[in-house]
């Protein structure tokens, strides 16, 4: 097809729905989701959606906890300490002064 064909044109993420094929290994599994989506009056594609969302979003923080991890040991190294003990330090050098409520 040439790069001018319609279907190539409209096959934008931004401005179309993709269609995908999903062949459930599982029998079960699929008539399990099915009823499920039923009785909620969904559709099948909508419960695979929100599980493909939320299986990204958690993909998301595990990777947002091991950056801030290698972020905090490599803030350790280079001499830094967490703010509780900074401030503990300003109080107790007389920098700042904590008054509780």
């Amino acid at each position: 097809m040439p790069a001018s064909h319609p279907a190539i044109q409209k096959a934008r993420w931004y401005d179309c729905s993709v269609k995908v094929t999903i062949a459930f290994a599982d029998d079960e599994l699929y008539r399990r989701v099915k009823v499920q989506a039923a009785a909620s009056g969904r559709q099948v594609r909508d419960i695979v959606e929100e599980a493909l969302a939320a299986w990204l979003e958690r993909a998301e923080e595990t990777e947002d906890v091991a950056a801030s991890m290698e972020a905090l040991v490599e803030y350790g190294s280079a001499g830094g300490i967490d703010a509780s003990r900074f401030f503990d330090r300003m109080v107790n050098e007389g920098r700042v002064s904590y008054e509780p409520d």
